[in-house]
């Protein structure tokens, strides 16, 4: 079979599946998983002799899709898989790329938050969630290739991928951001969800996980650098970098409000924020999340991680 008639077919079942790729141009395209995975965007990059792919999905399930769609696109080999931050949806799924032959990518910051995030997600989601096993979670991630402030990865034909660790940490305790020169592409992981709710638990610290929405404020004013480039975050639309962080801005400072309103109103009961009675109270924080952001999706994505800003902000934690 030609390999234009292959393309097409899997083409065709990506399509049926759900999972086809969103062809930014030519060069740039994204892969989105479903609930299941969060709702995660993996992009990659095809400089026309390698391809380089920014996170690594929840699962391998969902990383054998990634890799699937790339291989429907081109022919060319998976040179590189970029961590942008050390949450699971990011590096859990690095393995299937590394049997391909790519090698990970990750500031030392991320790579050595990895072991103390696989440890807890792993805990939550066998021992509390009961979604996996531990025979069936995903293995701890490993990384290939570290770098401390700044790395370009070493590609061929001239194209170029400018890796970036920012000053301030955003959704996680560390953020790396990769800028593609020829597309004024900025791939930034999770630090934005472009008119979708964020996540908001916050990074692993000592332990727990802690949000810093300010850190995460100064962190998007760091995007600023890259005047004119067009965003593309882990979750949600693309847009110019201007817009990206005067909005996500914006919906951090009405989430913290949101928060410290509800935990006001509760009065008497604001104890229940914080022990075995939180649930009802994070669902009616989504509500009105969703009300307070009408056209914005995934509000489960509050639903899950807005403990982290109640034990922040309502718990003294």
């Amino acid at each position: 079979m030609k390999r234009n008639s292959l393309m097409t077919l899997v083409l065709g079942a990506l399509l049926a599946s759900g999972c086809a790729p969103k062809l930014i141009d030519s060069e740039l395209a994204r892969y989105t998983s479903d609930a299941n995975g969060f709702d995660t965007h993996s992009f990659f990059y095809d400089t026309g002799a390698e391809v380089v792919v920014f996170d690594a999905q929840f699962t391998e399930a969902e990383a054998q899709k990634v890799l699937a769609t790339i291989k429907a696109k081109t022919s060319n080999p998976i040179r590189y898989v970029v961590l942008t931050h050390p949450n699971p949806d990011k590096f859990n799924g690095a393995a299937v790329f590394q049997r391909e032959g790519a090698r990970v990518v990750a500031s030392e910051a991320t790579a050595a938050a990895i072991p103390a995030v696989h440890a807890y997600k792993k805990y939550y989601f066998t021992k509390v969630a009961g979604m996996f096993t531990d025979d069936t979670y995903p293995r701890q991630a490993t990384v290939d290739v570290t770098f401390k402030d700044s790395f370009t990865l070493p590609l061929e034909g001239g194209a170029e991928v400018e890796l970036k660790v920012l000053q301030h940490p955003g959704v996680t305790t560390t953020q790396t951001v990769a800028y593609l020169p020829r597309r004024k592409a900025l791939v930034v992981g999770d630090l934005v969800h472009f008119r979708a709710h964020a996540w908001l638990e916050g990074g692993l610290r000592e332990g727990k996980a802690v949000p810093d929405l300010d850190s995460w404020k100064a962190a998007l004013d760091e995007l600023a650098t890259w005047k004119g480039a067009t965003v593309y975050g882990g979750r949600g639309g693309s847009a110019p970098v201007e817009t990206v962080i005067a909005e996500q801005k914006q919906y951090l400072d009405t989430m913290r409000a949101l928060v410290s309103t509800y935990a006001t109103e509760l009065g008497d009961r604001k104890a229940q924020l914080c022990g075995d009675e939180a649930g009802p109270h994070h669902e009616a924080l989504t509500q009105r999340a969703a009300q307070a952001f009408p056209q914005y999706a995934l509000p489960y994505m509050v639903q899950y991680s807005v403990y982290g800003l109640v034990n922040q902000l309502a718990c003294g934690g």
